[in-house]
């Protein structure tokens, strides 16, 4: 039988004493979890819904019934606690943690040897248990307490009282908890009386900022005029009143109303009156009317682009503006088509622009805009200016005599063609009289037309007008009539755009000689400014021609450039313009130069666009191979009478066909003089083979010395370097490269033949035509590159099906011709010996290794394509 003590259980259980404890406490903490976890959860709930502001929300009674319900549930969870809740005892906690060890050693320790004591042997054998069992109670540890209370709350509302106590924390307040005395009888609400607000809120365009009036004392106070004011009255109704003089209010509302609101008007006094109630003498901050006036009068652009400088200004900024043109009747000189009464038009009225952005107060700005197509457009006129403020105050000026600026037009039909275009708009009364002005103007047409088209232009108007006439024209009529009259005096006064790109081109000659002969900075500045309007001309025909043809419907053959393009083209134009002048006036005149140098190609390479555009013919890559491959045709040319002229002054006496290899100054296609003076010309009659280019092949009477031809081949060879597509990539810089070294050859070759050294001009030309072919072999490169980056599904044009024909040195495969392989390009003789000897000088090549990477790398390339 086991006996237990005291003193023996703590002599026992010495070696486990902390886990014991730990293991007590885990179960204390078991007990609170298990008995208040109700309370918790009711207390966490009403917690939560006080700081949320549950009780500000809903009606008092709603608040009741909810505190009702609330404390019946804390005296029932409390209750529930108080049944639930018992302290853990000593032997509980041994029991407990007995129980987690193996063969419970902590019972056996507290047991005590009743039977056998006093028999050694069985005394023995209890030691040895009582030491067994200590060294596996000392492995003891603590009992985890067991605070999971799932099956007694099976909805989880514990941890939704958690959750929503999260979310009052986050986004609620503990103060406002409370706010519920104020709902008990005799709580703060009422014991602190009756309470107001209020607050002043000035107008949105001032920017002022609102007033709280409860943080301002009595006395003066300044408002905006139109201020709104706002003021909430709490407590018994009729505690307080209000009693207000700025309003001007005839239906006023009673005094003790609640809800308060009303703008301010004019000066006077707020009161509120009661227990705590106070008054303002309101000053009311007028609000002045806008102020706009004309500065000086208008200007007009070249093209009549009229600038209108005004000033503006308001006390809080000017919201608006505009302008309005009334024709002055009694300013106009009633002669000839003005003479009859005009027909009624509304005041022409624009938008008056206003800084995007800062200040509005008080501002200057230019009204910018084009009446040129405008019936009042070079005719009196007055304009009035108004301004809007916030307020929607306005102001007009006074009436502003003026003449509506337009465009001038110093070709005299042009401004014949104007003139009549404003006797049509002024009055349809003036039909039959400007037909006939027309018709006489258009007697000799070959006399004032530079083109047919524009003749024939004039006669179409003629006749609409004539048929018009006699049916009565309406108003679609007379406006498709100004149109037609207003486009026709554009091409006459402008030209086409072959004129307008001519005049470009001139005014980028000139600027370009005065840069280099060191003229005057007025010459320059007079020629640059000739070379904007150039520049915005052409731009301007480029824009006109794709919208013409658009409206004509041509679209197979032309597709109009896009919108966004030509204006950031413009643009770029313009900063390169900008860029030239500002060089010029620091004096960098190299740099201005060369500026100048690459806006000339940039026009070129448009107007080379606006051609494939307008044609739907080569590409630039291919019209540049072309054009290279006539270079080096009309350089062979040069280079064989050179050469044949070499032999003839070692054999002065030589007749045709004497020397080897020389067929005589007659002898070839297209090559070279007759030595009777008399044109070459080809058995065959190619006379495309007689220099197409710029140099020409033909005799020696027309074309000049074979030095002067040289030049001009090299003149040319200049222009086709200018046109050339691909700036910036690899291929097409090094495409220039050769072209550079070309150019400086052939200047060579020009200064030897001046000098009578026929040897040196062939090594020269013979320079030239290897630089050339390497310009042509990367321009090949660069075409083919820009096909192999074509994107997938896209259609394959004529143009592109021509450029895969291409061989490197620009030649058409199977292609008989100049450019084919039956050309004077082409390999003759032993071909196919000739095309071995140059895949072996390739290999050769490209295995020595002191060439440079991209040599290599290229010959590799021509040797896996052929």
């Amino acid at each position: 039988m086991v006996s237990f003590s005291n003193t023996d259980t703590d002599h026992s259980l010495r070696a486990v004493r902390w886990p014991l404890r730990l293991t007590w406490l885990g179960m204390l903490v078991e007990a609170l979890v298990q008995s208040l976890w109700p309370l918790l959860t009711v207390c966490l709930f009403v917690l939560a819904a006080l700081m949320l502001g549950l009780q500000d929300t809903i009606s008092v009674e709603a608040v009741w019934a909810i505190g009702v319900t609330a404390g019946l549930g804390v005296l029932g969870t409390l209750g529930y606690a108080i049944w639930r809740f018992r302290i853990p005892t000593r032997a509980q906690a041994i029991a407990r943690l007995d129980a987690s060890l193996p063969g419970r050693p902590l019972q056996a320790l507290l047991d005590t040897q009743t039977i056998g004591a006093s028999d050694t042997a069985s005394a023995a054998v209890w030691r040895a248990h009582q030491a067994r069992m200590a060294t596996r109670a000392a492995e003891a540890d603590l009992v985890p307490a067991n605070l999971s209370v799932a099956s007694r709350d099976p909805y989880a509302l514990r941890y939704l009282a958690v959750l929503v106590f999260g979310i009052a924390l986050l986004f609620g307040s503990i103060w406002r908890v409370g706010s519920v005395s104020e709902m008990t009888p005799g709580g703060g609400a009422l014991a602190s009386g009756p309470v107001w607000e209020g607050w002043a809120e000035s107008p949105r365009y001032t920017g002022r900022p609102t007033i709280y009036l409860n943080d301002i004392p009595e006395g003066a106070l300044r408002v905006p005029v139109g201020s709104l004011i706002t003021l909430r009255l709490y407590g018994e109704i009729g505690a307080l009143t209000l009693s207000e003089t700025v309003s001007g209010r005839t239906d006023v509302p009673p005094a003790s109303d609640p809800a308060q609101d009303f703008t301010v008007v004019q000066n006077g006094s707020v009161t509120i009156r009661g227990p705590g109630g106070r008054s303002w003498q309101i000053d009311v901050i007028e609000d002045a009317p806008p102020q706009i006036a004309v500065l000086d009068d208008p200007t007009a652009s070249a093209f009549g682009e009229m600038t209108l400088p005004f000033e503006a200004q308001d006390d809080y900024g000017v919201e608006a503006g505009e302008a309005s043109f009334a024709l002055d009747l009694a300013s106009v000189s009633r002669a000839h088509g003005l003479v009859a009464a005009p027909e009624d038009r509304p005041n022409l009225i624009v938008p008056l622009p206003t800084p995007i952005a800062g200040n509005r107060r008080d501002f200057q700005e230019n009204l910018i805009e084009d009446f040129s197509e405008h019936p009042w457009a070079n005719l009196p006129v007055t304009v009035r200016l108004t301004a809007l403020d916030g307020a929607e105050q306005s102001f007009e000026t006074d009436a502003h005599a003026m003449v509506l600026p337009g465009r001038r037009f110093f070709d005299p039909v042009a401004a014949a063609v104007i003139e009549q275009r404003r006797d049509l708009l002024w009055s349809r009364e003036n039909g039959g009289r400007i037909s006939q002005i027309l018709r006489a103007t258009a007697h000799l047409p070959d006399d004032l037309f530079r083109k047919e088209v524009d003749a024939l232009r004039l006669r179409k108007v003629i006749r609409q007008l004539e048929t018009f006439a006699s049916y009565g024209l309406t108003d679609e009529m007379q406006q498709d009539l100004a149109d037609e009259m207003w486009d026709l005096a554009i091409i006459l006064e402008e030209g086409d755009l072959a004129d307008a790109a001519e005049r470009l081109r001139r005014a980028q000659e000139r600027l370009n000689e005065a840069i280099e002969n060191g003229a005057s900075d007025e010459e320059i500045a007079e020629l640059m400014r000739e070379l904007r309007r150039a520049t915005e001309d052409y731009l301007q025909q480029m824009m006109r021609q794709a919208e013409r043809q658009r409206q004509q419907g041509d679209e197979n053959n032309f597709e109009a450039p896009n919108e966004n393009t030509m204006m950031m083209t413009q643009d770029d134009l313009q900063r390169m313009m900008d860029r030239i002048q500002e060089l010029m006036e620091q004096g960098r005149m190299a740099e201005a130069q060369q500026a100048l140098q690459e806006l000339q190609q940039l026009m070129e390479n448009m107007q080379a666009a606006q051609g494939q555009q307008g044609q739907g013919g080569q590409s630039p890559g291919e019209q540049a191979m072309e054009g290279l491959s006539e270079t080096l045709r009309d350089q062979q040319g040069l280079s064989d009478q050179a050469f044949r002229d070499l032999q003839e002054q070692f054999n002065p006496n030589a007749q045709a066909g004497e020397n080897q290899d020389n067929e005589g100054r007659n002898g070839g296609a297209g090559r070279g003089q007759s030595h009777e003076g008399q044109s070459g010309q080809s058995p065959q009659g190619d006379n495309d083979q007689q220099g197409g280019g710029s140099a020409g092949n033909q005799g020696a009477d027309p074309e000049g010395s074979i030095a002067d031809r040289q030049r001009a081949l090299r003149q040319e060879l200049q222009r086709q370097q200018d046109n050339l597509p691909g700036a910036g990539t690899p291929e097409g810089d090094a495409a220039r490269d050769a072209l550079d070294r070309a150019g400086r050859s052939m200047d060579n070759a020009e200064e030897a033949l001046r000098n009578d050294d026929l040897a040196g001009a062939i090594d020269d030309q013979g320079q030239a035509m290897e630089a050339l072919r390497e310009g042509m072999r990367a321009l090949g490169e660069m075409m083919a590159e820009q096909q192999q980056n074509q994107q997938p599904g896209q259609g394959t044009q004529p143009s592109d099906q021509r450029a895969e024909n291409r061989d490197p040195l620009g030649r058409e495969s199977n292609n008989p011709g100049a450019g084919g392989d039956n050309g004077d390009l082409a390999l003759n003789g032993d071909a196919y010996g000739r095309a071995r000897e140059l895949l072996d000088e390739i290999r050769r090549r490209s295995g020595e290794t002191a060439r440079p990477d991209e040599e290599r790398n290229y010959l590799k390339r021509l040797l896996d394509r052929f």
